[in-house]
């Protein structure tokens, strides 16, 4: 899910804070509270990466959460409708995200977890339907997975041998 080849340098990055969770840990003296954050990051523009930060206080695990989203940021491919190029279906442990691509007026179709990924990857038109598993985590990265694999008509010619209009029908 990594992918490396992005250049950082002159993106304007937004983040939106999906879940904190606070997790207790009970050792012999009582409890150990700490926190989890599920971040989104994104510059809407076809880039976009999901980070989990754990801390003893929340504005730490916040941006634990950014720092690790930004370094597994991917790069998603969407058509002139600001809209993913195909179907498809992401999965990750129990949590499968259908994406439906949309045309243009559509606006985005999503729940909580997915809308998020999809608002900051810039998709303006989609629509989106959480099945199995609602874990606010692995909703995230089944639609992050999904948005990663989205292959652009021009690559799908070059693998087929085939034109772009012939592909596109």
């Amino acid at each position: 899910m990594k992918n490396t080849n992005i250049d950082l340098g002159q993106m304007e990055l937004d983040d939106q804070v999906v879940a904190i969770k606070r997790v207790t840990k009970v050792v012999k003296g009582g409890r150990n509270m700490r926190f989890a954050a599920l971040v989104v990051v994104g510059d809407r523009n076809g880039h976009v990466g999901a980070g989990l930060g754990k801390s003893a206080e929340i504005p730490d695990a916040i941006r634990k959460g950014k720092e690790d989203a930004i370094k597994n940021m991917v790069e998603v491919k969407m058509n002139e409708a600001h809209s993913i190029t195909h179907d498809i279906i992401g999965k990750h442990t129990g949590a499968s995200v259908l994406l439906k691509k949309a045309p243009e007026g559509t606006g985005v179709i999503a729940g909580g977890p997915a809308r998020a990924v999809c608002d900051l990857a810039g998709i303006q038109n989609i629509r989106t339907k959480s099945l199995g598993s609602s874990n606010k985590q692995n909703v995230v990265l089944a639609t992050i997975k999904a948005l990663s694999e989205l292959k652009s008509p021009e690559e799908v010619a070059r693998l087929r041998g085939k034109s772009v209009e012939e592909v596109l029908g």
